[in-house]
């Protein structure tokens, strides 16, 4: 079994490529596709109903889906997935009881670009 650098050290150039690449445009765009979505559906920017400290969890939640969703992926370990839901309900547990249509819809909102993403990048990574 290989540890983490010497997987790295066996990596092809185009794979770590993929990878730095696939990361990078999920993370500098998810929030950004989530704030469009979300504004969109609710008529009036998400400021105005959610209040900074819910937006700024919420942030760092989806960021870290958005790393953990494509390494799943990519690592064929597809009911790891269940993991992020069971872990995100506990945390946002009061949230969702305060506005559920709102995380609830930002939460699958933010998956579904996650996994979008995470297929591209496996398909590329395949060929």
């Amino acid at each position: 079994m290989l540890d983490g650098c010497q997987m790295i050290e066996n990596m092809s150039t185009n794979v770590l490529l993929i990878l730095i690449g696939g990361y990078f445009i999920l993370l500098a765009t998810s929030g950004k596709m989530v704030n469009f979505i979300l504004n969109r559906i609710s008529k009036e920017p998400i400021s105005r109903r959610i209040e900074k400290e819910a937006r700024d969890t919420g942030f760092v939640i989806g960021k870290c889906e958005n790393l953990l969703i494509p390494t799943f992926m990519i690592l064929d370990a597809y009911t790891a997935l269940a993991l992020i839901f069971a872990a995100k309900s506990i945390v946002r547990r009061e949230d969702m009881s305060r506005n559920s249509l709102f995380f609830l819809a930002g939460t699958m909102i933010n998956v579904t670009y996650s996994v979008m993403v995470g297929f591209v990048m496996k398909i590329l990574i395949a060929n």
